[in-house]
């Protein structure tokens, strides 16, 4: 049975605070903390990324929810406050994904790849900003359903 009454994450002023460039600087280092991406050109990351898009860990697997798993559990170990950042991955938008996300309170989640319509509805009910074809010149913000050029620098 699914699922489908996520937990709600608490507005604390994070994502007004961040910079316009925040997503297309976090896609433009993601690729720098993939090093067994480079070895095998196979393998899903999950980044957790500060308010000025510095990726301050990186996992990476053959299987995108054990990145996910992989960093939220050195988020709890690290007591990181997870209300302060968020997770960018190498792949697309589940709603298992942003059930995860929501579940650790966090506020965004940015993909690379596209999410599932499942996953929208999802995030929006838990207060999660969703964007998804994340690129260093622009992306889709699901809050709004437009794309977003990237700002300049």
């Amino acid at each position: 049975m699914l699922d489908l009454k996520p937990e709600r994450v608490p507005d604390t002023g994070f994502l007004q605070r961040l910079a316009p460039d925040v997503i297309a600087r976090a896609a433009c280092e993601l690729p720098e903390h993939q090093a067994l991406t480079r070895l095998t050109g196979g393998l899903h990351a999950a980044a957790w990324c500060d308010a000025s898009s510095a990726i301050r860990y990186a996992f990476e697997d053959v299987g995108l929810h054990n990145a996910l798993d992989k960093l939220i559990g050195q988020l709890v170990l690290d007591r990181a406050d997870t209300k302060d950042g968020f997770v960018f991955l190498s792949s697309h938008a589940s709603y298992e994904l942003v059930r995860k996300a929501a579940r650790v309170d966090v506020p965004m989640l940015a993909t690379i790849s596209a999410p599932s319509s499942l996953a929208i509805a999802i995030a929006r009910k838990a207060g999660v900003r969703l964007v998804s074809f994340c690129r260093e010149k622009s992306h889709v913000d699901y809050d709004t359903l437009q794309p977003t050029p990237a700002a300049q620098a």
